[in-house]
């Protein structure tokens, strides 16, 4: 008995953190995208800061992309930005 509520213990643990660190997706048009400011702006009005050592694989603005993210606070904080397929 103690065994089965340990590995209960342990698989509630596990499957908690992990939703916990779950990033969010979007996808959307690209409307501004400031490489000094780290910053990329979609069609809808939501401002993502692009994450440090972010490499542009060559985005534009019009493109449409996939955004994974995370909200710090109230800001969202891009953790990969993808040309959308």
């Amino acid at each position: 008995m103690r065994a089965l509520l340990t590995s209960l213990t342990i698989i509630s643990a596990i499957s908690l953190s992990s939703a916990a660190f779950a990033a969010n997706t979007t996808t959307g048009t690209i409307r501004a995208l400031d490489a000094k400011a780290m910053t990329l702006t979609l069609k809808n009005g939501t401002s993502y800061r692009l994450p440090a050592g972010f490499k542009d694989p060559g985005l534009k603005v019009g493109e449409k992309v996939t955004v994974a993210y995370e909200m710090i606070g109230k800001k969202h904080q891009a953790t990969a930005v993808t040309p959308a397929q």
